[in-house]
């Protein structure tokens, strides 16, 4: 059985003060700006349950941030993403590029033209 690995974003609460730089935004993209890696999924889940809060109260994700707001961030955790085995066959794959003998980009029907002037029976609908 594999275990779960989450790896931590945010150790502890933080109170955050809002500058007159990041005034104006709305708290769910400035969540997602100061949050990175976190989900957007979670970000509204954290906001829905009232685990965000500004100035210690709850706030919809609409709300736009005003200076001197203090946003409270809860600890977030997110699950570390399984990276997949690389294909052993990624190594027949690159081989194949080798032995290309010629690439143009022409479309099927100038292909088709080309075969067809050369004596090869061509069906064309």
């Amino acid at each position: 059985m594999t275990e779960k690995q989450e790896k931590i974003i945010n150790q502890s609460v933080k109170m955050l003060t809002i500058s007159e730089d990041e005034a104006g935004q709305r708290i769910d993209n400035y969540l997602l700006a100061k949050l990175k890696g976190v989900p957007k999924s979670l970000i509204y889940r954290i906001l829905r349950k009232g685990e965000v809060r500004v100035n210690k109260g709850r706030i919809k994700p609409e709300y736009k941030l005003q200076n001197g707001d203090v946003v409270r961030v809860p600890p977030v955790r997110v699950s570390e993403k399984n990276t997949a085995p690389i294909s052993k066959n990624l190594n027949k794959v690159a081989s194949l590029e080798s032995h290309i003998i010629f690439e143009d980009d022409c479309s099927w029907w100038e292909w088709l033209e080309f075969w067809c002037d050369r004596g090869i029976t061509c069906i064309t609908s």
